[in-house]
C-alpha cells in the first residue's frame, strides 16, 4: 500500500512540475516595467523636475568611442566649477540612453569636495549615448554626451 501512495504522490508532483513553467511564463507576460526600468526622457524628468537641461562645455565626459565589452565601460565626468559655498556642483548624474535602466550613477557633492569629478564603470547593452547631467547650486542643469559603440553588449 505504501508503494501505491508513493506512486500517486509522485504522479501529482510530476504534473505540478509540468505546469510550473507555464505559470511562470504567464507571470512574466503580465510583468510591467519595474521601478528601476524607465526610458531616457522619464529619467531626465525625474532628475530635473522637468527643468531644461542645457548642453555645456563646462561638463566633459570621457568614455571610449568603441567598447569591446559593454559590461565594463569606463566613464569619467568633470564639471568646471569653483566649488565655493555659493557656486558649486550639487550632483552629477550618469545615464545610458538606451539601457532598460538608463540611470547608471547619481553622485552628490558639496563645496567640501573641492573638485567636481567622478569616474566609474557602467554597463551598456549596446551602442548608445552616455550622458552626464550636472545639477548646479543655482538650480540649473548642464549636460554633455558621448556616443559609445559596443561590440559585445553587457546587459544580457
Amino acid at each position: 500500500m505504501e508503494r501505491r501512495s508513493f506512486i500517486k504522490g509522485f504522479g501529482v508532483a510530476a504534473a505540478c512540475a509540468a505546469l510550473l513553467p507555464h505559470v511562470a511564463s504567464a507571470d512574466e507576460a503580465k510583468k510591467v516595467v519595474g521601478p528601476n526600468e524607465m526610458n531616457y526622457d522619464t529619467a531626465v524628468a525625474a532628475i530635473t523636475g522637468r527643468k531644461p537641461v542645457t548642453p555645456s562645455s563646462k561638463v566633459s565626459i570621457s568614455a571610449p568611442e568603441i567598447a569591446e565589452n559593454g559590461a565594463v565601460v569606463p566613464v569619467k565626468v568633470t564639471v568646471e566649477s569653483p566649488m565655493s559655498d555659493k557656486d558649486y556642483v550639487k550632483a552629477i548624474h550618469v545615464l545610458a540612453s538606451k539601457n532598460s535602466n538608463v540611470r547608471c550613477a547619481n553622485i552628490y557633492l558639496t563645496p567640501a569636495n573641492g573638485e567636481a569629478y567622478f569616474g566609474t564603470r557602467i554597463k551598456l547593452g549596446g551602442t548608445q549615448d552616455v550622458v552626464a547631467i550636472a545639477e548646479m547650486s543655482d538650480g540649473t542643469f548642464l549636460s554633455a554626451k558621448q556616443n559609445v559603440k559596443v561590440t559585445i553588449g553587457g546587459c544580457g
